[in-house]
């Protein structure tokens, strides 16, 4: 499939969206947080559905928004393609002012540079499984034979192939979600808005599934926001996270961060199911050069090398099976620092105590 659409830049700038009451006395407490979600609802009557958050989402990046039932992260992607109007802020798409654009430009936009996967698939009963995929070139005006020939290309990259004239009736789940990735994939969109995409189907399928979004991101390199309720989905398929609750963003940051180092008690409650081993790298962990030398004396000239990026996961199987410690080094080969097995069982033993 032509990558030629790579993904765009998303700016978020202090946008929040109040229903209810939008009287300027109730605007102001909001925005200058006098009031809690709880007592803008008693007080003014107003619902804070996202409040004052601000962004960035950089091109090809799988930007994921994790957060509970009414933390609000559904209502902050719905404003990327305008589906909901801020109350107040500005959502910027490679510079470009969405709420900027006039109807016929705005339907333009969404036809052209955004594609949706949903939870509930979304797929029309009675169109075939190559005829739902090519629907978003129909409505652009491809011709039929253009439509299907690229419609019939994206099947073999989700790995659909022979199944084009099924109906949705006789797909599994998985396959139905297949169906709808590939579907917002045919008009070769520059962003994708995920909306818990996996998390109605079964366990073993969802894990295969994420494995497969990512094994395709890495190829198509286009800006995905990733809706989730679940952390270690958002660690497993986000390159960043951002942490709602009660419509505000809490912590945004890399998995890694955000497993290390949790804003607060309500970020650090939810890490502590998270395994460190395929999330904390080499870096976060490791001591510098001369401070190992100062304390343990010289590194054994045939210590293993392992990069800067290497998780724990393998820095463990390499130590226990070398029983010496680990020389970390950059891309260019550079040693950078040491990591013994003591710290390497700290490090787990942190994970695990949190």
């Amino acid at each position: 499939m032509s990558t030629e659409n790579s993904g765009s830049s998303i700016e978020i700038q202090n946008v929040s969206k109040i229903f209810g009451n939008t009287s300027q006395e109730a605007l102001e407490a909001i925005k200058n947080k006098r009031v809690t979600k709880q007592e803008a609802l008693e007080k003014y009557n107003s619902v804070i559905g996202v409040s004052d958050v601000s962004f960035d989402i950089r091109p090809g990046e799988i930007f994921c928004v994790m957060g509970l039932s009414g933390s609000g992260k559904s209502t902050l992607v719905r404003h990327i393609n305008r589906l909901l109007e801020p109350t107040m802020g500005k959502i910027l798409i490679d510079g470009q002012d969405v709420m900027a654009l006039e109807k016929q430009d705005l339907q333009e936009f969404r036809n052209k540079k955004i594609g949706m996967v949903f939870q509930n698939f979304a797929l029309m009963p009675h169109r075939s499984v190559i005829d739902n995929i090519a629907m978003p070139l129909e409505i652009r005006g491809i011709n039929k034979n253009k439509r299907y020939g690229k419609a019939n290309e994206i099947l073999n990259i989700v790995e659909l192939q022979g199944w084009g004239n099924k109906y949705a009736h006789e797909l599994s789940g998985g396959m139905q979600q297949r169906v709808g990735l590939a579907r917002a994939l045919a008009a070769d969109p520059e962003i994708l808005l995920m909306d818990e995409p996996f998390s109605a189907l079964d366990p073993l399928i969802r894990r295969q599934l994420q494995k497969e979004f990512i094994k395709l991101s890495k190829q198509l390199k286009k800006t995905t926001v990733f809706i989730t309720h679940d952390l270690d989905e958002a660690v497993k398929v986000g390159h960043r996270i951002a942490i709602m609750r009660d419509g505000m963003v809490i912590q945004v940051g890399t998995p890694e961060e955000i497993v290390m180092n949790p804003e607060d008690d309500y970020v650090a409650d939810f890490v502590k199911g998270i395994s460190r081993l395929e999330v904390v790298k080499a870096k976060s962990i490791m001591r510098p050069v001369d401070e190992f030398i100062q304390k343990n004396g010289a590194i054994p000239k045939d210590a293993i090398k392992m990069n800067e990026n290497d998780d724990l996961s393998s820095l463990i199987e390499n130590s226990v099976a070398a029983d010496k410690p680990i020389v970390i080094c950059d891309k260019k080969g550079s040693e950078l620092g040491v990591i013994s097995q003591k710290e390497l069982l700290i490090s787990i033993i942190e994970g695990q105590d949190e």
